[in-house]
């Protein structure tokens, strides 16, 4: 086959693929969303929308968002530094996060290709050594998701219990978890998907994943061996911190959740405001735009374990989600004027070097 009659199939493929990554996502989230309509009491909600919000805990919960985006890069910009690339101003270390988070509500994870690349163009260096400091950056979340949803299983026992015996889900997951042979079929994945990349290991297949795997845990292991080390660890506290507060903040604003915060055993609120933000957390890894679906179902359900109905928690996520993702926006389009901004200045200053 010549490279010429290839040429077409490579951008057919490459069609198809581009297409799938967004109709999936888009089909993902609008499929969850008539779920959601079809299981709550619509007019009711759009009256406790109208009616029952106070919406001065909202506005806190959009800048507690926005700084916990800034503080996210900040982070960034240690492992950045870690791994060899100038210094950026905290302003465009920010304007990163930004950037990259009204991206994802178009787009699931096109905002962080657009940072790496963002990053590597300004700087001028290696886009592969940006993706591996991402990776490890979301490596890091991935840690503390886990750390968390250990903390819930602590702190909030008899949800979890509840969750895992009275929930279809729940008992699904727990029958999983206890069923031996499917530890046993994981294993033997493990050990075959090992053997298989040892005798295929000089094929370029597997030379790819050896390679996107090095990039992995290079931009893993530069948390470990990088100054800053302990700013970071404070830094990552503070950001799952700000993510927290947006959840419990909200509390606040609907007379539903006010209730939770008042009952007895509840600590004020914190332990139902972990269980929601933990399985809101868990809900993004299912591929959506900027989480609408199901980031809202998964919060609807949590508020349920405590009582709270179908309408009230869609009313609860749905205004919860829509001033976030407006924050987004508003941070997105700063960015867009910040970026522009710079390049002309950027083509000033060469144009007063040349002359």
């Amino acid at each position: 086959m010549t490279a010429s009659s290839s040429r077409p199939r490579r951008k057919a493929a490459h069609i198809v693929e581009t297409a799938l990554k967004i109709i999936i996502p888009l089909a993902v989230s609008a499929g969850l969303i008539l779920w959601l309509f079809h299981k709550v009491n619509i007019h009711q909600v759009m009256t406790i929308i109208h009616q029952g919000v106070d919406y001065r805990f909202i506005i806190a919960m959009m800048f507690i968002t926005m700084m916990s985006h800034i503080i996210r890069g900040i982070r960034w910009g240690i492992q950045l530094r870690a791994a060899g690339i100038p210094r950026m101003s905290a302003t465009a270390e920010s304007v990163s996060i930004f950037g990259a988070y009204a991206l994802n509500l178009v787009f699931p994870f096109l905002g962080e290709a657009w940072r790496c690349v963002y990053v590597s163009r300004r700087e001028k260096c290696k886009l592969s050594t940006v993706v591996g400091t991402d990776i490890g950056d979301r490596a890091s979340d991935g840690v503390m998701i886990g750390l968390l949803i250990l903390l819930a299983i602590f702190v909030a026992h008899p949800a979890i219990v509840q969750f895992l015996s009275h929930y279809p889900l729940g008992e699904y997951i727990n029958r999983i978890v206890a069923d031996w042979t499917v530890w046993l079929w994981i294993a033997g994945g493990i050990v075959l998907v090992l053997v298989l990349g040892r005798i295929f290991r000089n094929t370029a297949f597997v030379q790819g994943v050896r390679r996107s795997a090095a990039r992995i845990w290079h931009g893993f292991a530069v948390l470990f061996h990088m100054k800053g080390t302990g700013l970071y660890l404070v830094l990552t506290i503070g950001i799952w911190t700000c993510y927290f507060l947006e959840t419990y903040v909200c509390f606040f604003a609907f007379p539903f959740t006010r209730e939770l915060i008042a009952q007895p055993g509840s600590h004020w609120g914190l332990v139902p405001g972990l269980v929601v933000f933990v399985f809101g957390s868990c809900s993004m890894i299912v591929p959506s735009n900027g989480g609408l679906g199901p980031w809202n179902i998964a919060v609807m359900f949590a508020l349920s374990l405590y009582g709270i109905s179908n309408s009230d928690g869609a009313a609860y996520s749905i205004v919860c989600w829509s001033f976030q993702s407006l924050m987004l926006i508003l941070q997105g389009i700063f960015s867009a004027f910040y970026i522009m901004l710079h390049r002309r200045r950027e083509h000033r200053l060469q144009q007063s070097q040349s002359a």
